[in-house]
């Protein structure tokens, strides 16, 4: 992608101002076609050329000037080249008689093999064929078998993904290891998670699945001599934050590394590749986790509190009191696996109070608002979107009931319950069509169900395509699920609303100059009289469905679009989204690459050359470049049916019985 003018990967430069295909810029005029213009008015009816009245008519040109054809005045030479032209066509009319077929038109073989039959005189006049018209955008990649590339050329893209990790990481690991996050135009470190080198715990199951051994390494020696210490002696982390990158992080290198003996043969990854120390690995992520609980213990309710002195092994909430939705229910994947790997009950039986008590709480429809009390346990306030403080508390719904396989269908079913009621409210509520060109998306109700619809997505509600297409077939393929005829109507019609919604989210990158998404859009809705600025990319047929407002302008190097395609690509083995996956890994490539080493994130997607925000979030490598890899990888790796990806992409395996393990074999 060039500047973001790359609208999708399909061009419409062919088609007119009216929005129709102009078939005549594909017809070549060669020489011998511009002579049939000329010969044409000297056709007979039936398609043959009449030589005896091509003279007369030739004659007669000559002797009025007034007289003219398609290839002009009549000379002496054009004459001339004609008389000869003439000659030969008549040479070759009697020829055919004796050595061509002049039935065949379309160069069938006679009978006799030894022949060469050619057309006949009719074929070098008839009209070239029409080229079928582009497909509308909607319809480009029906047709797979159009756009499918060797697998050689996905080996090759997701071989560029891999030398993208290793350059992030060698610009944080030469300038800022065992800091958070890396500030990559001004070559440092910095801690804004709570200073446990999070950019480390981050990578390394990444580096695993790329088998990026160096890196492996590297990430796991310091954190055997060091993370423990770390936790030890750091004040204050987010429960959230260190929940899903650093506890998520070790455990799912834990199992990538051969910790989880019954079930890691399932991952597809090389036996080959570096594994870290899986019982280390183990023993930091009690440790870890041990502290965390403390926001569970300390809290009145079954609704954790947001924040851990780890060094003081103490909780507290935060300063208005209050937790986000998300945060207090996106801990379950990771402490559930905990207890199942170490023996202990205690983390799974914490972390779940938090789902049976919201079970019991009101909702709009299956939805809730983005803040709880975890003094009350109640929701507070009624601001409902699934953007930030909201997001995961509907993936976790899922990802949970989809982890915990054995119980399903027994003591979790109601999760699933809550999920499904969820996504009919966001049908029903949330979905809204732009103007003038009908993007589906997702907005909001800051006043709750009674108040005003405000017409905003955050790029973080992008998780939600991937987590519908999840929902709909648990992880199998669309067509497997089809034929096995498991998908109910509620599912499809959610797959529909994923693909749709996947389609918005990538035109959040193509709308702008850099062909990189905004972290807020706006989108213009029938009797909204509201505007604003757009993406900048003014070849965009999207640019006045989209609206990015000059604060929301900035891009994170955010993960949820390359994830949902991940996710779709998997599900509906449709080779769009890698190819819209490949278009935003260009545009990061291009715009937010750093020479010295990492990647940048952006102030301004709109403008060209675009400002810089100088850092690097550790979820690029978590996230971000681990999903587009996975895009080009083999289905079998890291499979949907075996593996759950919690919300920092840190794939942990499905949890099912000894009976149903044995089955499954």
């Amino acid at each position: 992608m060039s500047g973001g003018s790359g609208h999708l990967p399909y061009s419409m430069r062919d088609v007119g101002a009216g929005g129709a295909y102009n078939n005549a810029k594909f017809r070549h005029r060669s020489r011998l076609k511009a002579v049939s213009t000329c010969l044409r008015p000297f056709t007979g009816s039936n398609g043959c050329f009449d030589l005896e009245w091509c003279i007369l008519m030739v004659i007669q040109s000559l002797a009025s000037n007034s007289n003219r054809y398609r290839c002009g005045k009549f000379t002496v030479g054009k004459f001339l080249s004609l008389l000869m032209v003439s000659g030969l066509l008549y040479l070759f009319l009697h020829k055919s008689s004796e050595g061509f077929v002049s039935g065949e038109l379309h160069g069938k073989e006679v009978q006799d093999k030894n022949v060469r039959r050619a057309p006949n005189i009719r074929t070098f006049w008839r009209k070239p064929p029409r080229l079928p018209p582009r497909l509308p955008p909607n319809e480009i990649y029906k047709n797979n078998s159009l756009f499918q590339q060797s697998p050689s050329e996905w080996t090759s893209r997701q071989k560029k993904v891999k030398e993208a990790f290793e350059h992030a990481w060698s610009g944080y690991q030469k300038y800022a290891m065992g800091y958070d996050e890396l500030m990559p135009l001004s070559r440092r470190g910095t801690d804004g998670l709570g200073g446990l080198g999070a950019t480390i715990v981050d990578s390394l199951d990444t580096a695993i699945i790329m088998g990026a051994d160096d890196v492996v390494s590297e990430a796991s020696k310091w954190i055997e001599e060091n993370l423990m210490k770390r936790i030890s002696e750091k004040g204050q982390v987010n429960l959230f934050e260190t929940t899903i990158r650093v506890l998520g992080g070790l455990l799912s290198a834990y199992h990538l590394s051969g910790g989880d003996h019954a079930q890691a043969g399932d991952s597809g990854i090389p036996v080959t590749y570096r594994k870290a120390n899986p019982e280390r690995l183990l023993e930091v992520s009690k440790d870890l986790a041990d502290r965390l609980l403390l926001a569970f213990t300390s809290s009145p309710t079954a609704i954790p509190l947001s924040d851990v002195i780890l060094r003081d092994r103490t909780a507290h909430a935060a300063p208005d009191g209050l937790s986000s939705t998300s945060e207090a229910s996106t801990l379950q994947l990771e402490f559930s696996y905990l207890s199942r790997v170490s023996g202990d009950p205690k983390y799974d039986r914490e972390a779940m109070k938090v789902f049976e008590h919201m079970q019991t709480l009101p909702k709009v429809e299956g939805l809730v608002p983005i803040y709880i009390n975890p003094y009350s346990g109640q929701f507070s306030g009624e601001n409902i979107r699934l953007g930030s403080r909201g997001d995961s508390y509907y993936e976790y719904l899922l990802k949970v009931w989809v982890q915990q396989e054995e119980y399903r269908d027994s003591s979790l079913k109601y999760l699933f319950e809550m999920y499904a009621e969820a996504m009919r409210g966001v049908r029903h509520l949330l979905v809204r069509k732009t103007i003038p060109n009908g993007l589906v998306f997702v907005g909001e109700l800051p006043f709750g169900r009674n108040g005003e619809f405000s017409p905003k997505m955050d790029h973080l509600v992008c998780f939600l395509p991937g987590t519908l297409a999840l929902g709909a077939t648990r992880g199998i393929t669309k067509k497997k699920a089809l034929e096995s005829n498991l998908l109910t109507d509620e599912d499809k019609e959610n797959l529909q609303l994923a693909e749709d919604l996947a389609k918005t989210c990538v035109e959040m990158y193509f709308v702008t100059s850099t062909g990189l998404a905004p972290e807020i859009a706006y989108f213009h809705i029938e009797g909204d009289k509201e505007g604003g600025p757009d993406g900048g990319n003014k070849s965009s047929k999207y640019i006045n469905d989209i609206i990015i407002k000059p604060l929301d302008r900035h891009n994170l190097l955010r993960p949820e679009t390359v994830e949902s395609l991940f996710v779709l690509h998997r599900i509906t083995e449709d080779p769009k989204y890698r190819e819209w996956g490949w278009q935003i890994f260009q545009a990061f490539e291009k715009y937010t690459k750093v020479d010295s080493g990492g990647y940048t994130s952006l102030d301004d997607v709109t403008s060209l050359p675009p400002s810089t925000r100088d850092k690097m979030e550790t979820f690029f490598l978590g996230e971000t470049l681990k999903y587009l890899y996975l895009l080009f990888d083999e289905s079998n790796v890291l499979p949907l049916d075996k593996y759950v990806f919690n919300t920092e992409a840190h794939p942990l395996p499905v949890m099912r019985s000894a009976q149903q393990s044995s089955q499954s074999v």
